[in-house]
């Protein structure tokens, strides 16, 4: 398994995680803020099982090479690795934590590149940590959430002589930005959605610090200030950094960059006054401070500060847009032999197709699905109008702002697919039409310009039949709808476009869920997870499909719902292309279920790598792939 961790940067709120942890002594110091995203740079790694050691290869970001480190996996064994300090006692513990709290066997970490920086304030420490939880957790499906990889990275971190800041392992997030809050011991995150793409430039300064004098000194004036250089220091990493961070997450949420680096600078000049004169020598930072003044650079730029601690490490800016961030690093690099590396905080990409399998026989519709693909069997819509199911499904994508749609058939039912929505009726039916029946004859038609028919030659499982949408999905995501299933909301919104809104806001792959009693289960997927504050987005630890009710019981249950309810596959998905790497995995090497290419083993995979989120959908699903189903949705679709 390959696994990727980035190093993280502090947009805003540098030092105010141990600030706000002081909580814990004075109740009046002002709580921790802090914004931070993961690079788009930091360690890639292959990592595999081992039967009884901890193993660790490693590459720095010169290219040179560590290791092997190796240990056997005995809790004592990693706890004196651990407090001896050193790179391999990072990984010690964090395999000892997780040791301690879960029955795993040994690791192999080959850290085949890293293409950041170290000690430059970017957190190298805690990715290290990071990645080891994420191994462990995945290669031992621990079914930990990403806030739970953290957690143990973090104790990881502190079992070695490292004192580092609870804000390190914010990396486990990815490069989404995130907003985290320090009470004490406490700590809570949000996630930050930016309607834009942001580019940032983060510049090696090619000096030093010491960050052990920078926190020696301002941790001086905790909890409790004796003067007025510590009441300064508390005001800025108190109200004053509440006050920025706050506004900072305004800006990023509306895409603004230009307030974004006017906070930027804002940010550093309070900085500057408030703290340096706690710790001159090495805040004063001159070398900082004539990069982010740099006459050079000021047009392509809305502004700048330092990075994490301060001091002489990295500085980041926000420039104006893709060019002006080339131009930045151009400079930078050309006139002051300054290396550079480029951030980009992406916006989650719009949806724009969609995916409609229609190519099963339907043998529990047998004989009917002989005679006609059940996928065109009519239907009364919610309007009281005719029509074949798939054309209630197409038009649930397109009402919900998808541009594109593609139907998965079988080469001899294409003719038919094709016939239905791209070829006109005769002129003598045409002309039996009332006035709004040509009007829809001409709706169908437009609607058949959005829809692209791709084939798939051999009945393999319904992961199979996704894969054959590869090529035409292409590298972005895309909406999933069955081609058995109808959709009905409760509310004027669309129940694939709910689902579309849910992916828009956390930027990985979502999927539909509803709420199914015991006795129904085996039919259908099912999820488990931890809910979010809303209750209504869930953090998915497991897919199972169509599990059994006695282990539904022992393993899916869910906070919230009453017994013997389950959180079942509503037939609405948004997946990232990752699924395809998986799907073309599983196929190579023939992973069958049941003898065909299932998509769910794949859906965990991608829970695994980029995590994977649920929504209680807000309406109704019928299935009409049996018989008795089939009669259900003809009779209740209308009035649902």
């Amino acid at each position: 398994m390959k696994l990727f961790v980035p190093r993280r940067i502090c947009l805003f709120g540098e030092h105010s995680d141990w600030a706000g942890g002081y909580r814990r002594i004075n109740a009046d110091l002002e709580k921790g803020y802090t914004i931070i995203t993961g690079t788009n740079q930091g360690i890639y790694a292959e990592v595999k099982p081992h039967p009884s050691k901890l193993i660790l290869r490693a590459t720095l970001s010169d290219g040179t090479r560590r290791g092997p480190f190796e240990l056997p996996m005995e809790r004592q064994a990693l706890l004196e690795e651990a407090t001896k300090g050193g790179f391999f006692s990072y990984a010690a513990g964090v395999a000892y934590q997780i040791m301690t709290h879960y029955r795993v066997r040994g690791l192999e970490i080959d850290n085949y590149l890293t293409d950041l920086p170290v000690k430059k304030g970017l957190s190298s420490s805690a990715a290290i940590c990071v990645l080891v939880a994420r191994a462990f957790n995945r290669i031992y499906d621990l079914k930990m959430t990403v806030r739970g990889e953290m957690e143990f990275a973090y104790r990881g971190e502190i079992t070695t002589p490292s004192r580092c800041g609870r804000m390190d392992q914010g990396c486990a997030y990815g490069n989404r930005p995130i907003l985290m809050i320090f009470d004490g011991e406490e700590i809570d995150i949000r996630e930050i959605t930016v309607p834009r793409d942001l580019h940032f430039v983060i510049v090696d300064l090619r000096a030093g610090k010491d960050t052990k004098e920078i926190l020696r000194k301002l941790n001086q004036c905790y909890p409790f200030p004796d003067n007025e250089l510590q009441r300064s220091v508390q005001r800025y990493l108190g109200p004053i950094n509440k006050r920025i961070v706050h506004e900072a997450v305004e800006a990023l949420e509306a895409g603004d960059a230009e307030r974004i680096g006017a906070l930027m600078r804002e940010a550093q000049a309070e900085f500057d006054r408030h703290l340096i004169p706690a710790c001159p020598s090495q805040l004063t930072a001159p070398v900082l401070h004539k990069v982010l003044s740099y006459p050079s650079i000021q047009p392509y730029i809305y502004g700048g500060k330092g990075v994490g601690s301060q001091g002489d490490g990295c500085a980041q800016f926000i420039a104006k847009d893709e060019e002006s961030q080339s131009r930045v690093i151009e400079i930078l690099e050309r006139e002051l032999n300054m290396p550079c590396l480029r951030l980009v905080i992406r916006s989650p990409r719009k949806v724009r197709k969609a995916v409609i399998p229609a190519a099963g026989f339907g043998p529990r519709l047998f004989p009917a699905s002989k005679a006609i693909k059940k996928e065109l069997f009519p239907i009364i819509d919610r309007d009281g109008r005719a029509k074949p199911v798939v054309m209630t499904i197409v038009e649930e994508a397109v009402n919900s702002g998808v541009e594109e749609v593609c139907i998965i058939v079988q080469r001899e039912d294409r003719e038919l697919f094709e016939e239905f929505f791209c070829t006109p009726p005769t002129v003598e039916n045409y002309n039996k039409l009332s006035r709004e029946g040509q009007e829809y004859c001409r709706y169908l038609l437009d609607l058949g310009h959005r829809i692209t028919f791709v084939t798939q030659e051999v009945q393999e499982g319904f992961g199979h039949a996704v894969y054959c949408a590869r090529d035409w999905v292409g590298n972005e995501p895309f909406l999933l709808l069955l081609g058995d299933h109808i959709y009905a909301s409760d509310n004027e919104v669309p129940c694939a476009r709910q689902v579309l809104d849910v992916f828009e806001r956390v930027g990985r792959s979502v999927v539909g869920l509803k709420v199914t009693p015991a006795e129904e289960i085996h039919k259908f997927g099912c999820v488990t997870g931890i809910w979010d504050r809303s209750g209504e987005q869930l953090s998915i630890t497991e897919f199972a499909e169509k599990p059994d009710l006695e282990y539904a019981r022992e393993h899916l249950t869910v906070e919230g719902l009453e017994s013997d309810q389950f959180l079942t596959v509503f037939g609405i998905y948004v997946l990232t292309p990752k699924v395809f790497e998986f799907l073309e995995e599983a196929i190579r090497h023939n992973l069958r279920e049941r003898g065909e290419f299932q998509l769910t083993p794949c859906l965990d995979r991608v829970r695994r790598e980029e995590g994977f989120t649920g929504y209680l959908v807000k309406g109704r699903r019928f299935d009409i792939g049996t018989a008795e189903t089939y009669r259900q949705a003809v009779i209740e679709l209308r009035n649902a």
